[in-house]
């Protein structure tokens, strides 16, 4: 069994300065696979939420609330409706 070698500071650095781009395209493979396999995708953008097929159509299902920030560290609650 090998034992894995230490890794230096500039190297970890260097990967993790690397995870945005690979976000990015799992996200965009993601998206493409979606698209292939049930032909739409549904994403919120821009305060709406909307539908796109794998023909190119886009359809606004409903507008939504707007992203809230939120402070690091904070916790929120969601209110119990009655």
């Amino acid at each position: 069994m090998n034992t894995p070698s230490p890794i230096s500071e500039e190297s970890m650095l260097r990967l993790e300065a690397r995870i945005p781009v690979l976000a990015g395209s799992a996200f965009q493979k993601a998206y493409l696979q979606a698209l292939t396999t049930t032909g739409k995708v549904i994403e919120a953008r821009n305060g709406q939420l909307i539908e796109t097929t794998a023909e190119g159509e886009v359809r606004v299902i409903r507008n939504i609330s707007k992203p809230m920030a939120v402070a690091i560290g904070s916790t929120r609650v969601r209110a119990r409706k009655a």
